[in-house]
């Protein structure tokens, strides 16, 4: 099982750079990178909330449950 982010797809939709989303979010542009790449293990709520309050969104529009046969593979950290 896998929680996918979709923090990409809603900042191109809303034309926003990571580097802008990071500084209204109060976050770092490398914990964005995080999010967007699957790599994050936990969130918490006061994040999740300013996301949602920055990208005019819901929790359910970021985040999605895919079942492991749907979910793709990651890179992993040797290929990179």
């Amino acid at each position: 099982m896998a929680v996918v982010v979709s923090i990409d797809v809603l900042l191109a939709q809303r034309k926003m750079s990571v580097g802008d989303f990071a500084d209204a979010v109060g976050i770092t542009a490398a914990n964005v990178a995080v999010l967007k790449n699957g790599r994050a293990k936990a969130i918490r709520f006061s994040t999740l909330e300013a996301i949602c309050r920055v990208l005019d969104c819901q929790p359910g529009d970021l985040l999605q449950w895919v079942p492991d046969e749907e979910t793709p593979p990651r890179p992993s950290r040797e290929s990179a």
